[in-house]
């Protein structure tokens, strides 16, 4: 048995994806992750990263006798092409250099094999960063969060603070005013370091273990 990542194309109708989820389930596969869009066709768009499969030609086969299903694709799973992610947001000349710092690290990790994608948002605003920060527990294959600002606390601390207890996130931080310093592994003052660190940190190549450092440490 294995994992594969399958691309559905339906038409757009009531009931099927209850179709789909149904011969998914008699299958014994379970869903790990699920994405879907309508077109502007009007045909849905539906991703799916399945786990323990143990015919995924049968599968395929089940689900293309599906009426409304127009044709089932087989692929690479996210983690495979695009691998582990690190989220950066803040204020735009802080997230660039941070930006700067952790692509310039990824490349060498991915050259040996890794798979590390970053993605920036420069935001500004308490109640903005609150809600982009909290979402990020919803988002596939986040590994690690860096926080690029001048001044954060208040709903920004909040949402930080929710976002580690329901996940095992990394949370660096420039070292900046605010309380959101608190609840940082790292506090970085450099923040092209921040953005090496944040990558060192989530890397299977690196030799650099975070949790070794202790808790809101400082460089």
């Amino acid at each position: 048995m294995t994992d594969y990542a399958l691309t559905i194309k339906a038409d757009e109708e009531k009931g099927v994806l209850d179709d789909i989820t149904d011969v998914i389930t008699n299958h014994g596969v379970n869903i790990s992750y699920v994405n879907l869009f309508v077109e502007k066709n009007n045909v849905g768009s539906i991703n799916l990263e399945l786990e323990h499969v143990e015919d995924i030609d049968v599968l395929i086969s089940d689900l293309k006798s599906i009426d409304a299903v127009n044709s089932v694709e087989l692929h690479g799973s996210q983690l495979d092409i695009y691998g582990k992610r690190i989220i950066i947001v803040g204020g735009g000349a802080q997230v660039s250099q941070v930006a700067m710092g952790a692509i310039t690290e990824a490349d060498r990790h991915n050259i040996r094999g890794e798979r590390i994608s970053i993605d920036t948002i420069p935001l500004v605003g308490e109640k903005n960063l609150a809600e982009a920060i909290e979402a990020v527990s919803r988002l596939p294959r986040v590994s690690a969060l860096v926080l690029a600002g001048s001044l954060m606390g208040g709903d920004i601390t909040k949402a930080v603070k929710k976002v580690k207890e329901e996940s095992n996130l990394v949370v660096i931080c420039l070292n900046m005013p605010g309380s959101v310093t608190k609840y940082a592994d790292l506090i970085i003052t450099d923040p092209i370091q921040a953005g090496v660190l944040a990558v060192m940190s989530i890397a299977d190549t690196a030799v650099f273990d975070i949790k070794r450092l202790g808790d809101n440490i400082k460089f």
